[in-house]
C-alpha cells in the first residue's frame, strides 16, 4: 500500500504536491501557534504568580495529571459557550469582521518566517516588506472595532491604540532598515544567513541600538504592559474592545498572544542570528550538534524574549498617553534615525559586516 502511494503522489503534478506540502505546513503551524497562546497564557499566569509570591493556577488538571496545566483549556470552552453579545447600533458587519482582520494578520505573517535552514511556508524575496505591510494593517482591526462598537469608551480605546501603533510602527520601520542596510536582502532568510560566523557576528553587535528600539517597539505595538494603555481601566473600562464578549474576545486575546510570539521570533531573526547556533566556530564544539543550526535555537531565543513580555507586565507600571507618545516619536525614532546614518558611514568607510 505505501508502494502504491508513493506511485500516486510521484505522478502528481509539481503544482500539486507543492500545494499540498505547503497546505499542510500552513495547517501544522496555525495549530501550533494556537496551543503555543494557550500555553503562554498559562506561562503568564504561572511567572506573574511566582514574582508576587502566589501559586498561580493550579486547580485544573488534565486527566489528572499537573495541576493548572488544563487552565488555557478550560478557559478555551467557556469563551466558546458564552454569548456573543451584539450591541444594538453597533454596524454589525464591521464588529464582526474586526476581530478576523486583527487575527488573520498576526496569523498570515508567520507564513514568511524563515523557522530552520530548510523550512520557510513562503520564500519571498520581499519577506520583510510583507511583514511591515501585515503589521500595518493589523491596525484596521482595532479601528474598526472601535468604531463598530458605538460606543465613546471603545472608540477612545481604539484611537489610543492606533495613536501609539502607528508611532511606534514608524521606529520598528526604521530600525528594519537598518537591518536590510547590513543584509542587502528583504529575503528573512537571506537576513539569517548573513549572520552566520557565530555569536559576535549577529546583527545585535553592530545595531545594538536599533536591537533595542526594535524590541521595544514591538512592546509597545502589541499594547503589552507598560503600554497598555489602549485598557486603562480606570478610564475607558477596557479599551477598544469593551463591547466584545464570548468568542469574539477571545479572538482579539489570540491575536494578542500571537504577535507577541511573532515579535519575540522576528527579535531572534532579525538581530539574533535565527536559527543559528551561538557556539558556530568554535573548535571544541564546531562538529556537535550546539553548533548546527536548527529551530530549535530559534525557539530558546524566542523563548527568552517572549519571557521578558511577562516579565515586564509583572515589574512596570503603566506609563501615561503622554509618556508613551513621548518616547515613540521624540526618543525611539530619532534614535534610529541617528544610528541609520552612522550605519551609512560605516558602510560607506568599508567598517562592519555588510562588507565582510
Amino acid at each position: 500500500m505505501l508502494n502504491s502511494l508513493t506511485t500516486h503522489w510521484a505522478a502528481l503534478p509539481d503544482i500539486v504536491r507543492s500545494t499540498t506540502i505547503s497546505t499542510l505546513w500552513i495547517l501544522a503551524v496555525t495549530i501550533a501557534l494556537i496551543i503555543c497562546v494557550a500555553l503562554t497564557t498559562l506561562w503568564e499566569r504561572k511567572v506573574i504568580g511566582w514574582m508576587q509570591l502566589r501559586r498561580g493556577p493550579n486547580r485544573v488538571a488534565i486527566f489528572g495529571l499537573i495541576p493548572g496545566l488544563g487552565q488555557p483549556f478550560a478557559d478555551v470552552v467557556k469563551l466558546i459557550t458564552k454569548e456573543v453579545i451584539i450591541p444594538a447600533k453597533a454596524n454589525k458587519f464591521l464588529f464582526a469582521l474586526a476581530p478576523c482582520i486583527t487575527l488573520v494578520t498576526a496569523f498570515v505573517a508567520w507564513s514568511v518566517m524563515p523557522l530552520s535552514p530548510d523550512l520557510t511556508i513562503a520564500n519571498v524575496n520581499a519577506g520583510l516588506l510583507f511583514l511591515l505591510a501585515l503589521t500595518s494593517a493589523g491596525v484596521y482591526g482595532v479601528i474598526l472595532a472601535g468604531w463598530a462598537s458605538n460606543s465613546k469608551y471603545a472608540f477612545l480605546g481604539a484611537m489610543r491604540s492606533a495613536a501609539q501603533i502607528v508611532a511606534y510602527e514608524i521606529a520598528m520601520g526604521f530600525a528594519l532598515v537598518g537591518v536590510l542596510m547590513a543584509a542587502g536582502s528583504l529575503n528573512l532568510g537571506d537576513i539569517v544567513r548573513h549572520q552566520q560566523g557565530g555569536l559576535f557576528t549577529w546583527n545585535w553587535t553592530w545595531l545594538f541600538p536599533l536591537f533595542v528600539v526594535y524590541f521595544i517597539s514591538g512592546v509597545a505595538e502589541t499594547n503589552r504592559a507598560p503600554f497598555d494603555v489602549a485598557e486603562g481601566e480606570s478610564e475607558i473600562v477596557a479599551g477598544f474592545h469593551v463591547e466584545y464578549s464570548g468568542m469574539a474576545f477571545a479572538l482579539f486575546f489570540l491575536a494578542e498572544y500571537a504577535n507577541m510570539l511573532l515579535i519575540s521570533f522576528l527579535t531572534a531573526v532579525f538581530f539574533l542570528g535565527g536559527w543559528l547556533s551561538p557556539f558556530e566556530g568554535w573548535p571544541v564544539l564546531g562538529a556537535t550538534i550546539l553548533a548546527a543550526p536548527s529551530f530549535g535555537w530559534l525557539a530558546l531565543k524566542g523563548f527568552v524574549f517572549l519571557f521578558l513580555f511577562l516579565w515586564f507586565r509583572a515589574t512596570f507600571p503603566r506609563y501615561r498617553y503622554d509618556q508613551i507618545m513621548r518616547l515613540g516619536w521624540k526618543v525611539l525614532i530619532p534614535i534610529t534615525i541617528v544610528w541609520i546614518f552612522v550605519e551609512g558611514v560605516l558602510s560607506w568607510a568599508h567598517v562592519g559586516p555588510w562588507h565582510t
